[in-house]
């Protein structure tokens, strides 16, 4: 059995810990709030430049571009989004993992050399390296701080390729922030981008709370229904009567870059928020896990003074009695 001197140690050092994990906890949740705002700030833009999308797609059906034609896949790349540091459970190696496959299956059919990788993130840098992936660029700033205008031009040179036939097909790997309790990891086509599923892609989030219990998340959501209700009740409806110039192919042509330079904005701000509530939430458990130590430990040294006490009193007795 330790010492009470070594007990006490250990309780001083659960307790520094302790003291750590709770403060990057609170600092996590702040950064979360900052992360749901920049998503509401996003929002109206994303909702108003689908309506116009879906207006022109119901008015001439057979519109094409460039961007969103299938062809055989003999060049991909992976935009793969993770975090600067670490402590955020198991953030970063869901991502690499997802990575790690998707790379496998293109190198059974195209090779892994014709597999290019847009890292956005000092891990999934540090690991596509490590691995000898074909890394185009060091994004690691944008995970910190998103940026629309870096997002902007990694779309346009994603997109350069793809039109000059440099790249096949690009895909995007990320976590999609559905709540602070729940980060859904994602792997959806980028380019030649399906106009369809884009607009009708999953737009749920709670962007209200930085709770992660499960009650509470239930409770927001059934609110956040009712007030989504109401506010539908008040909102009138666009006038969908567009004057198109100077023809329909040439307005989508430039309307649908830019549904995919906010595909990969929202994406990386899907896992900005993300990469927080994963910190968020291991920082709590990691805070709750010590208190249930520093329960134990102080239970152990209370046991472990008491024997103390009562064999020092027994010594004490049995001198008295012997005299």
């Amino acid at each position: 059995m330790p010492s009470l001197k070594e007990i006490k140690g250990r309780i001083a050092s659960v307790k520094s810990t302790r003291k750590i994990t709770s403060a990057m906890k609170m600092v996590a949740s702040s950064k979360l709030h900052h992360a749901q705002v920049a998503i509401q700030n996003m929002l109206p833009y994303e909702e108003l430049l689908e309506h116009i999308l879906k207006s022109f797609l119901a008015a001439e059906a057979d519109s094409q571009t460039i961007y969103d034609q299938e062809r055989p896949v003999k060049r991909a790349a992976l935009v793969v989004f993770s975090s600067n540091s670490s402590l955020c459970g198991g953030f970063n190696a869901n991502i690499i993992k997802l990575m790690t496959h998707a790379v496998d299956e293109y190198a059974q059919t195209i090779g892994r050399d014709n597999v290019e990788v847009y890292p956005i993130g000092r891990k999934v840098y540090e690991k596509a390296n490590k691995l000898g992936l074909k890394v185009q660029g060091e994004y690691s700033a944008l995970a910190d701080k998103p940026n629309v205008q870096q997002c902007i031009e990694i779309a346009m040179e994603l997109g350069k390729k793809f039109a000059e036939g440099e790249i096949d097909k690009v895909e995007l790997i990320y976590h999609h922030f559905k709540s602070a309790g729940s980060q859904v990891l994602t792997r959806k086509t980028f380019l030649p981008i399906d106009i369809e599923e884009e607009l009708n892609a999953d737009h749920e989030r709670d962007l209200t709370s930085v709770i992660a219990t499960k009650e509470s998340q239930e409770y927001l959501k059934k609110r956040g229904e009712r007030e989504h209700e109401q506010k539908q009740e008040e909102v009138k409806p666009l006038n969908d009567n567009f004057i198109v110039e100077p023809d329909m192919d040439t307005v989508l042509s430039q309307l649908v870059p830019k549904l995919a330079h906010l595909a990969l904005y929202t994406a990386l701000l899907d896992s900005n928020a993300s990469e927080h509530a994963a910190r968020m939430v291991a920082m709590q458990t990691a805070t709750d896990n010590a208190d249930e130590l520093l329960r134990e430990l102080n239970l152990q040294y209370n046991k472990s003074r008491q024997q103390a006490i009562t064999s020092e009193l027994l010594d004490i007795v049995g001198g008295s009695v012997n005299n």
